[in-house]
């Protein structure tokens, strides 16, 4: 086993409040829902600690798939900044580390940065580690690309809603 790593960044203006953008991103079943590739997100509350418990669907990773989950810790500033970092309560072969930070871009408008690393174990010799780091690259990709156009359906719907 490996260690492997891929950090993506993004950023956007949202043609949404900065207060429905937040209740989105703070609500696991509807980002589990918008995320391609995750199976489930199940949010749990020990003390004053909000774990999301992350399954993932088979993910490629040269030729091979493999099927993870990953516990992260949440740690809310309202409506401005959500940060997570992995905190498992057992072994797991991934984790992620990042935050969402979401400012006003107007009156009904939000400018939201996501910056994310994904840390996996896989069975592959050190040598591929480019070779990894660029299938995982291609997989955050995807699912980047998979969670804008899911966020802003959902947003509009539920901007509709609240008319």
């Amino acid at each position: 086993m490996a260690t492997f790593s891929a950090t993506k960044t993004s950023e956007a203006m949202v043609d949404h409040p900065r207060d429905l953008v937040w209740e989105v991103l703070t609500d696991p079943a509807a980002v589990a829902r918008l995320t391609p590739m995750v199976r489930s997100i199940k949010a749990t509350t020990t003390g004053n600690r909000e774990l999301w418990h992350w399954e993932l669907a088979k993910i490629p990773v040269l030729g091979k798939s493999f099927e993870l989950g990953f516990t992260e810790e949440m740690t809310y500033d309202p409506q401005t900044r959500i940060t997570f970092r992995h905190a498992p309560d057992r072994e797991e072969l991934a984790g992620t580390d990042g935050r969402y930070d979401l400012n006003d871009a107007g009156k009904d408008a939000t400018d939201l940065r996501i910056e994310l690393t994904v840390t996996v174990d896989l069975p592959f010799p050190r040598l591929a580690k480019p070779a990894v780091q660029a299938s995982m690259q291609g997989v955050l990709t995807a699912m980047g690309a998979g969670f804008e156009r899911a966020i802003e359906k959902e947003l509009r719907a539920r901007e509709a809603r609240r008319r």
